[in-house]
């Protein structure tokens, strides 16, 4: 009976378990099939940044009800973007000695390296709580302590690195205090100083509070220049304050490396590229072939030759004509490129060859010949050079345009394996340092807008509706929508008339580049530090480097209004389409074409707006 009951348990409990595995199987295929179809529904509906039709770094979160779809088919300078404005994968920006987050709110110690004076720890003379007409010890930490709180608070877009000891100022409540600072939106590690005078007022358990505060470097009592002439001779004190240099950065260092022995040049591997057809031409085009040629020499393991002489095409000319004998120094940061990437200067490579190029005769031979490959054309790939072994090999480009332009080495296949380099270049630490003046003379506080006229708004059939989108009245209409009345207004802008804008200053505290013209002026840092560079001769603060400055400047705005994303209803760039279109080419620009009808139909609706920039599209193509 037992075996009989036993059995028919085994027979009921069998059709039990079997139900409850299809019930959880089941719900783990239900489960499954619902994870499935949320992944599908977050797949077709994520739209990614689109660089043919997003604004690369716009920060207005308001558009007007007509912005176009940033369509730019070419390159746009208007505005100079290099590795300090932006992140690149991959590429190590930070320094090591300033690893910290860059937006991070925590305020770095009192004490960092690097600071030009000893930074105040601690101090023997006492602090009075109540001096009354006594001045202020502005030695002690607790001045300095009112001075940290009172920067914090009111500069949250800078970084302070490191505080130098405060200084008497020029009345008993006032302390000069210099320090070092770094932009948070600027992706580099390099420091800029400021100095300003604080008015300070006692508070409660023998502390202190800032009661009043100068402009950008005010404190001038807490300049290097001043500390340094407190030891100076007493027949210098009967020279005018205005025949005094100018205070110069001492952290910039880009001399020129040199090869220290004849082993040494011996030892190494070399990649030169003699001049070609990229020469005088635009400077994107001198960017785009230059980091071909740094990122073959990274790739093929060498020491790039280069050339520090730069023609500056006629378009950043008020000549109008091409201009050679430019500096690499001027433009870009040769230091942070020494640093980056394995460099030599030509003109050293070139004395050290010709010094050391010999063979000594007899039968003690110790010295050879220094072996040579020449590379008469780019169509010898980077790939086929991997295992040369030659000291030097010289890439030649005597052939017509454009085959003897730097960038084709790098096309087809070897764009698979040769990398530009972008993180090597940032703008030049001079250039910069005026940025900083101009962004600290508004303290920081300010909004920008990028007004592009020029040529553009003279060409009615490629932009016709630029000249009147920028017009006086009709800025005034658009930038009060977006910006508040009375806050400073910075205007990066290729418009010639300084009284273009005049309009504007009925609504906000207007600030063109023309008005730190003393920036660069000949009595300015900036002037002597270059002249230096141009034995003993002026450097001219040319269009290249205005542009330059307008950018950093803008890209540091708290809110920023872009002409091509905000103001006017025409496209970006669309350039008229060149005779010497190749069948490649035009099949290529009917895929973009077609991607672009797409994201336009996918994203919104055609306005007006879009059919007039539509129709310039399919005009150009």
């Amino acid at each position: 009976m037992k075996e009989g009951h036993d059995g028919v348990g085994a027979v009921t409990e069998s059709p039990l378990g079997q139900h409850l595995i299809k019930v959880i199987g089941n719900v783990c295929f239900s489960l499954f099939v619902l994870s499935v179809l949320v992944f599908t529904v977050i797949a077709v509906t994520y739209q990614p940044p689109d660089p043919w039709l997003d604004s690369s770094k716009a920060i207005v979160s308001r558009s007007f009800s007509q912005t176009l779809p940033n369509a730019t088919f070419h390159p746009d300078t208007s505005l100079l973007t290099t590795a300090e404005d932006v992140d690149p994968s991959g590429a190590p920006l930070a320094s090591p000695a300033l690893a910290d987050d860059a937006a991070t709110t925590a305020i770095p110690p009192v004490v960092a390296e690097a600071t030009a004076l000893p930074v105040a720890t601690n101090t023997t003379a006492p602090l009075v709580c109540d001096a009354g007409d006594q001045p202020l010890n502005c030695s002690h930490p607790a001045i300095l302590a009112a001075i940290r709180t009172f920067n914090a608070k009111l500069f949250k877009s800078l970084v302070f690195l490191a505080y130098e000891i405060p200084v008497a100022g020029s009345k008993p409540d006032r302390c000069d205090v210099a320090w070092l600072f770094r932009n948070r939106k600027e992706k580099s590690w390099r420091k800029y100083r400021d100095y300003r005078w604080f008015r300070l007022a006692p508070a409660d358990n023998c502390s202190f509070k800032v009661t009043g505060a100068g402009k950008f470097r005010s404190g001038t009592n807490a300049s290097r220049r001043n500390r340094g002439a407190k030891g100076a001779a007493p027949s210098n004190s009967s020279r005018s304050p205005t025949a005094s240099a100018p205070i110069v950065d001492s952290d910039i260092n880009d001399t020129i490396p040199v090869v220290a022995s004849e082993s040494d040049f011996r030892k190494g591997r070399y990649l030169y590229y003699s001049r070609g057809g990229d020469y005088c031409k635009g400077m994107n085009h001198y960017l785009w072939s230059f980091l071909c040629g740094l990122g073959e020499a990274k790739f093929l393991n060498r020491t790039f030759v280069m050339d520090m002489s730069i023609c500056l095409s006629a378009t950043y000319n008020p000549s109008n004509k091409d201009e050679e004998g430019k500096d690499f120094r001027y433009y870009f940061d040769f230091e942070h490129l020494k640093e980056s990437a394995s460099v030599v200067e030509e003109g050293e490579f070139l004395r050290d060859w010709k010094r050391w190029d010999k063979v000594t005769s007899g039968p003690r031979k110790q010295r050879s010949a220094i072996t040579v490959r020449k590379v008469p054309t780019y169509k010898v790939r980077p790939m086929q050079l991997k295992k040369d072994r030659s000291t030097i090999l010289w890439r030649q480009f005597d052939g017509p345009e454009p085959e003897n332009y730097w960038y084709r080495v790098c096309e087809a296949r070897a764009a698979k394996y040769v990398q530009r380099p972008w993180h090597a270049i940032w703008k030049s630490k001079r250039l910069m340092n005026i940025v900083s003046e101009i962004a600290g003379k508004m303290d920081w506080d300010y909004d920008a807008v990028h007004v592009v006229r020029g040529e553009k708004a003279n060409n009615k059939e490629l932009w016709p509706n630029l000249d009147g989108d920028t017009s006086p009245d009709t800025l005034v209409d658009k930038l009060l929508k977006v910006i508040h009345p009375w806050r400073n207004l910075y205007i990066a802008t290729n418009e010639p008339f300084y009284n273009y804008f005049d309009k504007l200053r009925s609504h906000y505290k207007v600030h063109l580049l023309d008005d730190y013209k003393d920036l660069w002026g000949n009595t300015s840092e900036w002037f002597n530090e270059t002249k230096v560079l141009n034995p003993g001769r002026p450097v001219e603060f040319d269009g290249y480097m205005r542009v330059a400055v307008d950018t950093e400047v803008l890209y540091r705005a708290k809110t920023r209004v872009e002409t091509f994303n905000n103001l006017t209803r025409d496209c970006k760039d669309v350039d008229q389409r060149s005779e010497s279109t190749t069948p490649v080419l035009i099949f290529w620009r009917k895929v973009i074409t077609i991607a672009v009808m797409e994201r336009l139909g996918a994203r919104q609706p055609f306005t007006k707006g879009n059919d007039d920039c539509w129709m310039q599209i399919t005009t150009w193509w």
